[in-house]
């Protein structure tokens, strides 16, 4: 069972979603309140199930409607996914992956991790 953890700093609030393993799936945006994070993570947990997913590492991909999860190759050539809500806002997004494949299970860890995964404080 996968774990929200909320991390707290001077400036701003974020979290990680961290699957059991004790390895982090997906990282959020820094948020300006508590309150705005915890929002956060009930957007991922509402949205990882419907969401569809989007290869943007294939030719001529088929664009799809938000919620959805996109698959990009970034500059330096590994594999990387981001969650977006439905309003098109990216609410979750991975560490670099240097085979496809992996990304996609990342994905799949998301929609299994999010729904029931617990929040807890970083120590």
């Amino acid at each position: 069972m996968g774990k929200f953890v909320v991390k707290e700093t001077e400036k701003s609030v974020h979290f990680n979603l961290v699957a059991s393993n004790g390895e982090v799936i997906g990282s959020s945006q820094n948020y300006s309140t508590k309150d705005g994070c915890l929002n956060g993570i009930e957007s991922v947990r509402k949205n990882a199930e419907a969401a569809k997913l989007e290869d943007q590492t294939v030719e001529n991909f088929e664009s799809e409607t938000n919620p959805k999860f996109e698959i990009y190759e970034d500059k330096s050539g590994e594999f990387r996914f981001r969650l977006k809500a439905r309003n098109g806002e990216i609410i979750l997004s991975s560490e670099g992956y240097k085979a496809k494949a992996s990304c996609k299970n990342g994905v799949e860890s998301v929609r299994k991790n999010a729904p029931e995964a617990k929040v807890e404080e970083a120590e």
